[in-house]
């Protein structure tokens, strides 16, 4: 312890001074533990100082029985060494003898040999002379065994004139079998009975040879049976294409009357197999030439059916054969869901049984190819028959390809003009019987020409397809109501006024659907085709081109749609202006072209909602709303003197048109976007509310108000506000003093820049005034530049992507989308 430490420990112990009578006690008991202490160290010491000694003897003691060891192991190696020298003088005479036994008995095993190979050629060189094939066959196999043991003395003399003797047995053979096959075709086989049975042992022997003489043989057997057939089909008579189908009858009439007598070759050299892949070569050679030395195109009718049958004759060696895949059921599978729907319309369960099913036929066809290319282990066993013979009619194939195309025309025309441009009732997709026929037409086309070819001609056929449905896509665009000089009248190139009709109304509706129902089908279609086509030209099957056209088609007809609607508010329009607006009395009721506007849309909007999709609706709502609300702001200009009664009324028939126009969805039965619609015409109607609150506020006043409630706003419209109130020319300056000292209001951007960033870049429309500037305020001319960027970006780049670029800009106060529909 230290001071401090101790000086506590003793205060603890006797804190007052009647304890100091235990110091005496406490200071015994103290020197007892010191003792005892000590005594515990001396102990230690001693006991250290005992067992260092101990510990010195014990390492002495270790270290003697280590050298007793070394020097024990040392006599130990050098009686191993003696006893091995002794035991390799024992045995140097043994592994002499042992070799010598060796060696004697390795030279009477090779003379033995020797002998039974010496014997075993003598006895093949006899049975080879007497053709005891059946004998010769089993010595060969011996013969061969015993000559691969002598493959190390092949520089021995004797040896070296045996195994040349052996290699001419076996060419003598060769030639007796060789010579004794070439009989069989030429009808010896039913004066010698025994013929057949002879050459079935021959082809034992063929088997002992080098498998090149099999192949040799076969070769030479399928170039004779088809030495009859080339020279009748290489004459005149049958020279002819319409002559195809005999010259796969000659085959099978071939293969099957000489069944029976081909038994004699072995079923693992297949002779028939091999008979018909010479046979396909050739024939495909013969037909080349037949369809090269045409002087004219062939007939369709004779082609077709040749190529028909040659794939019917592949179909049948694939069967019969193996080799090549079954892909014309799952390509029908495929077209026949074109056009249905099933894409987007199955359940989840349905797929995944089509699926399973169509994995199931892969499974079971792929085990039965591979069952039969087990049996067929031979050089060629997978070749593939189909397409041996009918690839060669690909070339010439183009004038299918024209006969196609001209009738799918033909049918299109007739389509187009029976077509009744109305809807049959109860029918639930609204679309036009002719889009639906020209699907069917094209479907069927598709089956035919896919059950010829898969290759070229397919992909042709395909382009023929792009045409024919450009084509349509043309015709409905022809079919659309023409003129008009509405918002979208640059967009559509469209000159003169749109008058629809209800019919009109309706039949512009089934083009937009039948053009939505085409968009979607010839994708289906391109997505079939690109499944069973060849992989080499899948990656150009696409449809993109004729989608735009669709698309195209959908854009001018909602264009259409809301320009004659646009149209038909021309006489309610007037009537507003003619209105006396300065001498009104009173207000009451909503006005007569409010009415009229109301009549109007409660007679459209219904039937254009039961037949318009959701995402056309809202697009024709937007629109109609983004042309209705600035017209109806413009048209307040066009009046010609407002008193504050004739204000009060307009603003009254300002919030009626503005119900009006929030009540369309419900109209139409289609409120998926309402909320984003009402906000939008919410929007657009508050600019005319704002502007006849300008004119009703008062005179010292009117300059504030129009800052406040129309900061866009320009001098030269504020100009014509003060008109519009009744306040001359002289009164007119002072208050516009006072605006221009306070900064006129923001004017609007005079050019407008492409809206679609994809689209091709649309001329850049010259500026445009304020309307106001000229006292035109809301002529449809100053917004016509703005609706042709808008109507070609929509064309350009496809109407789903337009749609939502447009939605996104209703939302936006501010840049080119926001001035589009503000126009």
């Amino acid at each position: 312890m230290d001071k401090s430490s101790t000086l506590e420990y003793i205060n603890q112990m006797f804190p007052t001074e009647a304890s100091l009578s235990g110091v005496e006690p406490l200071m015994q008991k103290i020197k007892s533990e010191i003792n005892h202490v000590d005594s515990g160290i001396l102990a230690a010491v001693r006991q250290q100082s005992n067992s260092g000694t101990k510990a010195k003897e014990d390492l002495a003691a270790a270290t003697r029985a280590v050298e007793e060891l070394m020097y024990k192991i040392r006599e130990i190696k050098s009686k191993a060494e003696q006893s091995e020298t002794m035991v390799q003088e024992i045995c140097r005479d043994i592994k002499k003898l042992d070799f010598a036994k060796k060696h004697v008995t390795t030279t009477i095993t090779a003379l033995h040999r020797l002998t039974m190979l010496v014997s075993a050629v003598e006895q093949l060189q006899v049975m080879a002379s007497k053709r005891q094939y059946k004998e010769a066959a089993a010595q060969l196999e011996a013969v061969n065994q015993l000559c691969s043991h002598f493959e190390a003395y092949r520089d021995i003399p004797k040896i070296t004139e045996l195994r040349e003797k052996f290699k001419n047995i076996k060419q003598i053979l060769k030639s007796h079998v060789f010579s004794d096959f070439s009989s069989l075709g030429t009808g010896k086989e039913t004066e010698e009975t025994n013929l057949l049975q002879q050459l079935s042992d021959a082809c034992l022997v063929v088997d002992s040879l080098e498998p090149s003489v099999r192949e040799e043989l076969v070769n030479n057997f399928c170039s004779r049976e088809l030495t009859s057939y080339e020279q009748i089909f290489e004459g005149a008579e049958l020279a002819k294409l319409d002559k195809t189908e005999r010259r796969y009858a000659w085959i099978k009439r071939r293969i099957r009357t000489n069944e029976e007598i081909w038994k004699i070759f072995p079923p693992s050299w297949h002779v028939p197999y091999r008979l018909c892949i010479q046979f396909c070569k050739k024939t495909r050679k013969q037909l080349e030439e037949i369809l090269d030395n045409m002087k004219e195109k062939p007939d369709v009718g004779t082609l077709l059916m040749a190529l028909q049958r040659t794939l019917e004759f592949e179909d049948e060696l694939a069967e019969k054969f193996g080799g090549g895949t079954r892909s014309r059921e799952i390509g029908s599978n495929e077209i026949e869901e074109i056009g249905t729907g099933q894409s987007s319309s199955q359940s989840i369960s349905d797929i995944r049984k089509k699926y399973e099913r169509k994995l199931a036929a892969h499974q079971d066809s792929g085990t039965e190819e591979h069952d039969r290319n087990k049996d067929l282990s031979v050089p060629g066993a997978g070749f593939n028959f189909r397409g041996i013979i009918s690839s060669c009619f690909e070339p010439h194939l183009i004038i299918y390809v024209e006969l196609e195309e001209k009738t799918l025309m033909e049918n299109l025309e007739k389509l187009v003009q029976e077509e009744t441009w109305d809807i049959e009732e109860g029918s639930q997709n609204n679309v036009l019987s002719s889009s639906m026929q020209l699907f069917l037409i094209i479907k069927r086309s598709l089956k035919r020409c896919s059950a010829l070819t898969k290759n070229q001609t397919l992909f042709n056929l395909f382009k023929v397809f792009q045409r024919i449905l450009k084509a349509y896509a043309t015709k409905l665009f022809a079919r659309l109501p023409r003129g008009g000089t509405g918002i979208v009248a640059a967009a559509t190139g469209m000159d003169g006024q749109i008058k629809t009709s209800d019919r009109d109304e309706r039949v512009i509706c089934y083009i937009v659907n039948s053009a939505e129902y085409c968009h979607k089908t010839s994708g289906e279609l391109a997505e079939s085709v690109s499944k069973i086509i060849d992989s080499q030209l899948a990656d150009g099957v696409d449809m993109s081109e004729v989608q735009d056209e669709f698309s195209a088609v959908i854009t001018r007809a909602l264009v259409t749609l809301v320009h004659g609607l646009e149209t038909k508010f021309d006489a309610e329009m007037a009537a507003m202006t003619r209105v006396l607006w300065g001498t009104l009395e009173s207000v009451g009721d909503q006005s007569e072209y409010v009415n009229g506007i109301n009549m109007i849309l409660t007679s459209s909007i219904p039937v254009l909602g039961s037949l318009l999709s959701p995402i056309y609706f809202q697009f024709f709502l937007d629109k109609l709303a983004s042309s209705l609300g600035p017209r109806f702001y413009a048209n307040i200009f066009k009046c010609k003197h407002i008193s504050e009664t004739g204000a009060q009324q307009m603003l009254l028939d300002t919030q009626a048109v503005k119900t009006i126009l929030l009540e369309i969805p419900a109209l139409g039965r289609q409120t998926s976007g309402a909320a984003s619609y009402s906000k939008f015409v919410s929007r657009e109607m508050s600019k005319a509310e704002a502007l006849l609150k300008v004119i009703l506020s008062p005179v010292d006043s009117v300059a504030d108000t129009y800052r406040a409630l129309l900061p866009e706003g320009t001098p030269m419209e504020f100009q014509r506000i003060l008109e519009l109130k009744g306040l001359k020319k002289a009164d007119q300056q002072s208050i516009l003093d006072d605006l221009n000292k306070h900064g006129p209001g923001i004017t609007q951007p005079s050019v407008v820049p492409s809206v679609v960033p994809a689209a091709p870049p649309a001329p850049i429309a010259p500026a445009i005034p304020n309307p106001a500037s000229v006292g035109l305020i809301g002529s449809r001319e100053d917004v016509l530049a703005r609706a042709a960027a808008l109507g070609r970006g929509a064309a350009t780049t496809g109407f789903k992507r337009f749609l939502a670029l447009t939605e996104a800009a209703k939302d936006r106060k501010d840049g080119p989308f926001r001035k589009l529909f503000n126009a």
